[in-house]
């Protein structure tokens, strides 16, 4: 959970439609256009299983593209709007890497900082391993979400507070994968420990820094680090199959999550994204996280030499240096329209992907109202929808037409 799924939907969608040049204009170049393309895309979307889906698209150069959709089974639950908030996932460790970055341009941090200086004796290891192998992935640490003991909290079914030392507890529970600097592994673990580590430097609560440090100085109004299940404001539903109706490709267990069912699903809105910490648990909405990232990678967040330390990336597959990168808790990637910057998140109900340029000038994010199917790549019509409607809303952030092979989505 809480894993990088997302952002391979839209690298899948890149590998899938290689050829920008073989693209064909929109039918016309307005905002009429566009928001129709995208509209039926995402309306294909849910057409193919999705229960909701809502995109933002914002090129820079006029009134953004708002959508939602959803199956007609979930609006007994909640009309679905663009402006509702939801779980981000693993987007909110762009967020802790901000909050770290901050820190270390106000000198009470250092990429280079082992974590023993900060957390002693609570990671093996820990005096070869730096903050910045932490942002990056390259600690080797062991995913927490890999332990079966947070398996009855992602299923909604136990709803104890997890703190950031208890996440770490439970990651270095297990032998490190490979030796700190030597390889590339995404793990959750990481951003535990980091959310450990700004709590003691601070002082302060995640919830707090969020708040204070994020959220209240970008008037980020429906924006906050979850600690429970509870919502601020109007929310989108998010669902999973019931055991009966979930896709053979997904685990029996998860068959078991805690909501109400209906229509063949489980309503898992009220279950707590705790459990996510400093690598998962923030609540957002697409346009709070269009000002976010604007205010990101403009500089307005952090001053130069950490925004560059941000960019600094490693490749995700050490087969393919050219490929996809990880940063300081953001992901970059080359697709057809453009190179693209953000990251994305997953956890039961919800699948996000946040993307931006490099300057923040345009931004774009889609929510998925059903995340499983992605985890465990299980559900191939709904893959398949997914990639056309990510390529789609990926070509038009750059202000770009789309491939032809996106409009047979």
């Amino acid at each position: 959970m809480v894993t990088a799924s997302a952002l391979a939907v839209s690298l899948a969608a890149a590998a899938a439609f290689p050829a920008a040049a073989a693209a064909t204009p929109y039918a016309d170049s307005g905002a009429t256009a566009q928001r129709a393309q995208l509209q039926q895309l995402a309306r294909k979307l849910v057409e193919a299983g999705a229960p909701g889906v809502i995109v933002r698209v914002d090129d820079g150069r006029g009134r953004p593209v708002e959508i939602a959709e959803q199956a007609a089974w979930t609006r007994r639950d909640h009309l679905l709007t663009a402006g509702d908030e939801f779980r981000m996932g693993s987007n909110t460790k762009t967020m802790t890497a901000t909050l770290v970055l901050q820190l270390v341009a106000e000198g009470k941090l250092a990429l280079t900082d082992p974590v023993d200086k900060w957390l002693p004796g609570k990671v093996p290891g820990g005096k070869a391993i730096t903050l910045r192998m932490l942002l990056n992935h390259t600690s080797g640490l062991f995913d927490y979400t890999d332990d079966a003991a947070l398996r009855p909290s992602m299923l909604g079914r136990d709803r104890r507070r997890w703190t950031s030392a208890k996440l770490l507890a439970v990651g270095v529970k297990h032998d490190p994968l490979f030796a700190p600097g030597t390889k590339w592994s995404y793990s959750n673990t990481n951003y535990a420990a980091l959310g450990a580590v700004l709590e003691r430097v601070t002082g302060a609560s995640l919830a707090d820094l969020v708040r204070e440090r994020i959220a209240r100085p970008l008037n980020l109004k429906h924006t906050y680090y979850a600690t429970d299940a509870a919502w601020r404001g109007p929310h989108a539903h998010g669902y999973e199959p019931d055991a009966a109706h979930m896709p053979p490709g997904v685990p029996a267990e998860f068959g078991r999550l805690a909501g109400a069912r209906h229509h063949g699903h489980v309503d898992v809105s009220d279950n707590s994204p705790g459990w996510g910490g400093a690598a998962g648990a923030v609540v957002s909405t697409t346009q709070d996280w269009s000002r976010f990232s604007t205010a990101l990678m403009s500089g307005r967040l952090l001053p130069a030499a950490q925004l560059a330390q941000m960019r600094a990336t490693v490749p995700v597959d050490s087969q393919h240096p050219d490929g996809p990168g990880y940063g300081l808790g953001i992901q970059t990637g080359t697709h057809p329209c453009g190179t693209f910057w953000g990251h994305d998140g997953g956890m039961p109900g919800y699948l996000t992907t946040t993307l931006t340029d490099r300057t923040g000038g345009r931004s774009a994010t889609v929510l998925i109202s059903t995340e499983l199917w992605a985890e465990f790549e299980a559900d191939p019509k709904i893959a398949k929808a997914a990639q056309a409607l990510q390529m789609a809303v990926t070509c038009t952030m750059f202000g770009k037409p789309v491939p032809n092979a996106a409009h047979a989505g």
